[in-house]
């Protein structure tokens, strides 16, 4: 009896620690880089603050359906990003908002964040083309399948979506697959 508890607790500490080591690759399998991907550098948070719009996006779950999607980045009192994700949703006729949190990877002059909406789970935040003057952003997250095209206005000209598809086309995003939502 002693040595079979003995073996059941060798066995469950290998398993908190298997399960710590894949939680811990998982989580941070979130916040990487897309193969052929390059954040900007010489960014500055101060000029990327404030209201985007999205002009495009590859659809997920948590934005399915919405228009009118907008972003809004301040900043924190613990030095991170304040984040709020707002869409209109036709079908209900409301609002979805989503606040979350973001911090610099490596530095502060790279554009490439981790943000979370979710507790300690954090997601890639990529900034991989930024116009001079910060008029618009191409984004991406950890993987191919997370893709926006971010403006500080409603609308952009047609060499600037062209630009992004591209530009993220010859990355390797699926760029058939964009939608433009409705921006008023």
């Amino acid at each position: 009896m002693r040595d079979t508890i003995f073996r059941n607790r060798g066995y469950n500490e290998s398993m908190r620690i298997l399960t710590a080591l894949l939680l811990t690759i998982f989580v941070s399998g979130c916040t990487g880089i897309p193969e052929g991907v390059t954040p900007v550098s010489d960014f500055d948070i101060g000029r990327y603050l404030g209201k985007w719009y999205e002009i495009a996006r590859l659809d997920h779950s948590f934005e399915r359906g919405l228009e009118q999607v907008t972003a809004g980045y301040s900043l924190r009192d613990d030095g991170g990003v304040a984040v709020i994700n707002r869409g209109y949703s036709a079908e209900t006729g409301e609002w979805d908002e989503a606040h979350g949190k973001a911090f610099f990877v490596r530095s502060a002059n790279e554009g490439y964040l981790k943000v979370s909406f979710f507790g300690p789970f954090y997601g890639s935040y990529i900034i991989f083309v930024l116009d001079s003057d910060y008029r618009y952003a191409f984004v991406c997250g950890p993987d191919k399948s997370y893709l926006w095209l971010l403006a500080r206005t409603p609308t952009v000209p047609d060499a600037v979506i062209d630009q992004f598809i591209e530009t993220s086309k010859a990355l390797g995003f699926d760029t058939a697959q964009l939608i433009f939502p409705r921006q008023q």
